[in-house]
Parts: structure tokens; C-alpha cells; sequence
């Protein structure tokens, strides 16, 4: 009873912080003038990846690198499957046709690049660094190809207007700081309460690193999703799912493995970094041709991450 209460208590902490994080992130951007489809990518994803982040990181330390790995799997499936799948089914959604000529092909690429890394039984500080490198990378030529575009740019304002700005500003920045704040202690709860459970239902930290903690960390992405649904926001969605995969893959298990070396038994997770890929895939399948997501697409996405978790509990029992 006490694990199921931590488990509460930590997806609401990560859902309210993800939330808090997310709208103020959202805000300072658009101040800014930057596009809704950077804004996804960058701001709101590496946001809506901050629980990833955390959770990973307490669950190395925590001595549980199967709830790690099985975070990141288990929230990159969520993400294209759960997120995709009912943002599409609510609303259809539409996208440009750099975005499945680059940022598509680039997800795609990073998650398959797992499988070689961690044939060696985990991620080691050498391979932290080389996911490291490429999120710095993939970060540089997307900010330089959105300085190239054009953008809104902020509209002059008086002293008065100026200063009413800068004070809303201060106020996201502080609505970010405690964002922030909230994930870092939810995920601190959420983890062991997970692990407890696991060993109490007989279900492995596999299985729950890749359902209840991958769900529970993702709520943020749902959260933003259905925002973004709500005011017809589409490359806002798109951004947020497929930057936050990125993320996941180049910057939470590439910290983590540089701060603390992640042991995996890869014959245990060769299945999930096989589903994981193929998951990677639909987006490209589905978007290549009309690069239009409705809500058939969506239904589908929905339905195959079911019967992938159905199966998954039902292998662990």
C-alpha cells in the first residue's frame, strides 16, 4: 500500500511539474519568436523529457538499470504509440515535408543505434559520451536551420508594455524552476514505490520500467499533447513526440550513462530495442505518403501499443 502510494504521489508530482515546465517553457519561446515546430523539439521536448531524466538517473542509483532502460523504451513506444496514437485519433494531424525528410530519419537512426551499443551488456561513460555528441549535433543543425527560416518577430512595445513583459517573463521563469523542482522530487518517489511493486506482484523491473514508470514519466508529453490538440497546435504535437524521443535516446541515456555506467543483460531487452525501432518506424510509414496523421493512423498507433503492453504483462505472468 505504501509502494502504490508513492506511485500516486510521484506521476502526480511528474504530471503537475511536466505541466508547469511545459506551459512556461512554451511562453518564454514564443516571447521570443521561435516556430511552434523548434518549440516542440527543442523547448517543449527536452521539458516533457525532464522526468525521463530524472527517473533514470534515480533508478541507476537506486540500483535498478532495468527500470533505466525500460524507462527510456518503455516512454519512446508510449510516446509514438499512446501520445501519437490518441493526439491523431482526437485530432488529425498534418506536418511539413522537412520534418519526414530530417527529424523522422534522425529518431529513427538514434533508436536503432541501441542495439549495437548494447551488445557489449549495457552503456558504458565512452558511449554516454558518443550520445552526447550527437545530441549536440542534432541541436546545432536545427537551431542554425530555424535561424534560417523565417519566424515572428516580437512586436515593439512601450516602457510600460516592455516592463509588464519582462515581469511575465520572470514569473515563467519561476513557473519553469519549480517544474523542475516537482519532477526531480516526484521521479525521487515514483521509482522505488515502481520497484516495490515489481517484487511484490512478482513482475519484473523490466516490465515495470517499461509500462507504469515509462506511462507515468510520459504524462507529460500527454499532457502537452492534448493542450496542443485543443488549440490545433499539430506541429506542436509532432515536435514534442518525436523531439522527446531524440532526447530520451541522445540525452537521458546519454547522461546517464556518463554519470554511472548502465549494466543491461541484452538478451533480456534485445526484444524491446527490436519493438522500440519498429515503433520508431510507423511515424516515417505513416506521414511518407501524405504527411497527414488521422484518425485511422491514430487508431492503429493506439490499438498496436495495447496488444504490445497485453502481451507484455501476459509474457510476465
Amino acid at each position: 500500500m505504501l509502494d502504490l502510494i508513492y506511485i500516486i504521489v510521484g506521476v502526480a508530482l511528474l504530471y503537475y511539474g511536466g505541466e508547469n515546465l511545459v506551459q512556461g517553457s512554451v511562453r518564454v519561446a514564443s516571447s521570443l519568436g521561435i516556430s511552434r515546430l523548434v518549440i516542440g523539439l527543442t523547448v517543449v521536448a527536452f521539458g516533457t523529457s525532464s522526468p525521463e531524466l530524472a527517473s533514470t538517473l534515480i533508478a541507476i542509483f537506486e540500483g535498478a538499470p532495468d527500470v533505466a532502460l525500460g524507462n527510456v523504451l518503455g516512454s519512446n513506444i508510449a510516446n509514438i504509440g499512446l501520445i501519437l496514437g490518441l493526439s491523431a485519433l482526437l485530432k488529425p494531424l498534418v506536418c511539413e515535408p522537412d520534418f519526414v525528410k530530417r527529424e523522422i530519419p534522425f529518431m529513427i537512426f538514434v533508436g536503432v543505434l541501441l542495439l549495437p551499443l548494447a551488445l557489449g551488456g549495457g552503456f558504458g561513460r565512452l558511449d554516454g559520451l558518443l550520445l552526447l555528441a550527437l545530441f549536440c549535433v542534432y541541436l546545432w543543425v536545427l537551431l542554425r536551420s530555424s535561424s534560417e527560416e523565417q519566424v515572428v518577430l516580437p512586436v515593439e512595445v512601450d516602457e510600460g508594455e516592455a516592463s509588464d513583459s519582462t515581469t511575465s517573463q520572470f514569473r515563467e521563469w519561476m513557473r519553469i524552476a519549480v517544474g523542475i523542482a516537482l519532477l526531480v522530487i516526484g521521479a525521487k518517489v515514483l521509482v522505488p514505490g515502481a520497484v516495490g511493486i515489481a517484487q511484490a506482484i512478482g513482475l519484473s523491473e523490466q516490465v515495470i520500467g517499461l509500462t507504469l514508470v515509462a506511462v507515468g514519466t510520459s504524462l507529460p508529453e500527454l499532457a502537452a499533447s492534448v493542450i496542443a490538440v485543443s488549440h490545433g497546435e499539430g506541429d506542436l504535437i509532432l515536435g514534442n513526440v518525436i523531439g522527446s524521443n531524440i532526447f530520451n535516446v541522445l540525452l537521458v541515456l546519454g547522461t546517464t550513462a556518463l554519470v554511472h555506467p548502465v549494466e543491461v543483460d541484452f538478451a533480456s531487452f534485445r526484444g524491446d530495442l527490436i519493438i522500440a525501432s519498429a515503433f520508431g518506424l510507423f511515424p516515417l510509414i505513416l506521414l511518407g505518403r501524405n504527411r497527414r496523421l488521422g484518425k485511422v493512423e491514430g487508431g492503429l498507433l493506439l490499438l498496436t501499443y495495447l496488444v504490445y503492453a497485453f502481451f507484455l504483462f501476459r509474457s510476465a505472468g
